[in-house]
């Protein structure tokens, strides 16, 4: 009969002096030993000292606090270069906001400086000159959305008129303004400046005369 593999074997028996069969265990006894040797560490890591897991605890909310502190600090550093960042394109736009602007009045200028460097001008030359440059400055304010105030002819606004005075007309109904002394202008609506003018009221009425006053007289 052939062997089993020992963990496989079957207890062994033998018999005693009475003649019963008494079980080998030897082995059973030595397996359950190495079992228990080997589950010690299980049972010593779970009663481990609590002064020991509360240092672990700390350590472990150390780092916690630590990684947390480092991600703050990142944050502030940006926050701090953003800030920076955009104090310095404010102070930018506000420095060369009007840059756009000045390079046309420089052309501008320059047609003015042309004008009055021509030698010998004519009147005719001169008027020519100013109507050119009139013309390139009217297509400047219409490039950068700036529109004329219509005035003359309109009823007053004070939205957008400032009367100077009133002058009685028949010819007009009343606050009708009967003429500007300068125009106004608004960009997008907004107004850069408004229309002086001059509106109308209505004519002063003579009294009547008195019909005893001049029967007395008569």
């Amino acid at each position: 009969m052939s062997k089993k593999n020992t963990s496989e074997q079957e207890p062994e028996s033998f018999g005693n002096a009475n003649g019963e069969d008494i079980v080998d265990i030897s082995s059973d006894s030595a397996s359950l030993n190495a079992e228990n040797e080997a589950s010690e560490p299980e049972v010593e890591e779970s009663d481990k000292d609590p002064l020991e897991l509360l240092q672990d605890e700390l350590k472990k909310k150390e780092d916690e606090v630590a990684e947390q502190k480092h991600e703050f600090l990142l944050y502030k550093a940006e926050t701090e270069n953003f800030k920076k960042r955009l104090r310095k394109e404010k102070e930018d736009f506000s420095q060369y906001a009007n840059e756009k602007l000045l390079k046309e009045l420089i052309l501008i200028n320059d047609n003015l400086e042309r004008a009055f460097s021509a030698e010998n001008p004519t009147v005719e030359s001169m008027k020519e000159g100013v109507d050119m440059i009139l013309k390139q400055f009217h297509s400047f304010l219409e490039k950068e959305k700036v529109e004329l105030i219509e005035a003359l002819g309109k009823k007053f606004d004070p939205a957008i008129h400032e009367v100077l005075c009133q002058v009685e007309s028949e010819e007009h109904e009343e606050n009708t303004i009967t003429e500007e002394f300068s125009k106004g202008y608004q960009l997008n609506g907004r107004i850069l400046r408004p229309s002086k003018v001059v509106i109308a009221k209505a004519p002063t009425k003579n009294p009547p005369e008195n019909s005893d006053k001049d029967e007395s007289s008569e």
